[in-house]
């Protein structure tokens, strides 16, 4: 299976990639200036540390996955919490040279291979396309625990589309890992950009909506938030029961 079966027609590589790299520096700023990263974050034994280097070995098995694919069946035995530890042990300096090192390789390497070769990945294949908003969509959610830690605030910027759109196209990951049915019935998003532009997907006369901030759908669908932590309105059985179980990875 391609892309976990999902539309990602919207997104284009020439625009999420340049976006990939500037959440990235955002983040990089906020912890470069973090002395402490042995700091607890919202996540349950993780540490800015911890954080940094799940990313870190993200972007490392990318480009397994890309250079190496017959290799890349060994990342899926790995435990994810003892990789970060692992990482997180590293000297501070060490860590986020290795991360900012791994990170640019893994944007070029993502940049230059065809928009239609496969590699293998959790569960699936991917492509290009998918990996860089994968990647822009775990920098900004890992990147929000590490911002929520040190109390610094994490700007909202039109970046979020790609995040929503890629919860979007995924709808059906919330209800299959629920182990609930996927609805028949089209569900309408309108979101509000930070610059006050309504992004919309699905059908205009739909009855079942989802209405709010960009910002709040992106909170919930990467389980930065709860439900009753954002200002989001979610009308029908479906659209509700999407966003109770909301999720953008399995």
């Amino acid at each position: 299976m391609l892309d976990y079966g999902l539309d990602l027609s919207e997104i284009t590589r020439e625009a999420a990639l340049p976006d990939l790299l500037a959440e990235g520096d955002d983040l990089d700023a906020a912890v470069s200036a973090e002395a402490d990263w042995s700091r607890p974050t919202p996540a349950e034994g993780w540490t800015i540390g911890h954080q940094i280097a799940h990313l870190a070995a993200a972007d490392a098995n990318v480009l397994l996955a890309i250079r190496t694919p017959e290799k890349f069946a060994a990342v899926l035995d790995e435990d994810p919490d003892a990789v970060a530890a692992e990482g997180a042990a590293r000297p501070r300096a060490e860590l986020l040279e290795r991360w900012r090192a791994g990170r640019a390789e893994a944007a070029a390497a993502l940049g230059e291979i065809p928009l239609d070769q496969a590699f293998p990945w959790y569960g699936s294949q991917s492509t290009a396309r998918l990996a860089v908003t994968l990647r822009l969509m775990e920098t900004w959610a890992h990147g929000q625990d590490i911002f929520d830690t040190v109390g610094v605030e994490h700007r909202p910027t039109d970046r979020l589309k790609h995040i929503a759109a890629l919860g979007v196209a995924g709808r059906g990951l919330s209800f299959y890992a629920a182990q609930l049915p996927l609805p028949t019935e089209p569900i309408r998003v309108e979101l509000t950009s930070p610059d006050g532009v309504v992004w919309g997907w699905g059908a205009d006369d739909a009855a079942q909506r989802i209405r709010g901030s960009a910002r709040d759908f992106c909170l919930r669908i990467t389980q930065r938030r709860a439900l009753d932590e954002t200002g989001l309105a979610a009308i029908g059985k479906d659209a509700k029961a999407w966003m109770e179980n909301a999720r953008v990875f399995l």
